[in-house]
């Protein structure tokens, strides 16, 4: 099998629990590091499919690789070869397929449940989850759906949460978090937690983190696992 291809944007914000998910299924995988100017290839010929990961930047920044990003989150749905973004990346998907990156009415951050929007991809893309589960969040803008994509998830601060798109998964949340990656992203947050309704603290992000991160790891499972059947 082609390897797929991982993009990083911040060294605190790598694969977390979607390498272990790809090392586990011997799926082969190779790290694209934006963050150390790695080249963002042109072409997706070598690749099974494509993840891009999250970051501290927005869509819509004067960034040299992000139109090279687009085209070929472009490319690969052209090719039917399987997209999967993370918060940043799957706004990166939702602008590539072109719809808009935009300023979330709030920022949403911390341990904030999710409901699984009724209708058949929900039944395809999250068997045998509930209706409603928790989830990990850390944004402050928020996509809107690209033409021909469904929405999966919602949250009661950002309606869209999730969409898919043929084989394609776009995720404004994330699933892919470990206990050790909470609190990288705490200790670089710089100002970030700032007290709201939307917003937790530190301390609370970290509270059982090993228990939450184990459930949110059998979200992912499933996700992860709908999203590898497209791989060729």
């Amino acid at each position: 099998m082609k390897p797929v291809a991982i993009f990083r944007h911040a060294a605190h914000e790598g694969p977390g629990y979607l390498a272990e998910f790809l090392d586990r299924r011997a799926i082969p995988r190779v790290l694209v590091r934006i963050d150390q100017n790695d080249a963002v290839p042109s072409s997706v010929d070598r690749f099974s499919g494509l993840v891009f990961m999250g970051g501290p930047m927005s869509v819509n920044d004067s960034l040299p690789w992000i139109p090279k990003a687009l085209a070929l989150i472009g490319r690969a749905v052209e090719a039917d070869v399987p997209v999967l973004g993370h918060c940043l990346g799957g706004q990166l998907m939702a602008r590539a397929l072109g719809a808009t990156v935009t300023r979330n009415p709030v920022r949403e951050i911390g341990w904030f449940p999710v409901t699984a929007v009724d209708g058949p991809a929900a039944l395809e893309w999250l068997d045998g989850l509930p209706r409603e589960f928790p989830m990990f969040h850390w944004h402050g803008e928020t996509f809107a759906l690209p033409q021909g994509a469904v929405r999966l998830l919602a949250s009661a601060a950002c309606s869209n949460q999730a969409f898919v798109r043929g084989p394609h998964l776009g995720l404004q949340c994330h699933v892919e978090m470990t206990p050790s990656m909470i609190a990288d992203w705490v200790r670089e947050s710089d100002g970030e937690l700032e007290s709201a309704a939307t917003v937790q603290s530190g301390e609370e992000m970290l509270r059982d983190a090993p228990a939450r991160t184990q459930a949110l790891h059998r979200v992912a499972d499933v996700l992860y696992g709908r999203w590898v059947q497209g791989l060729a």
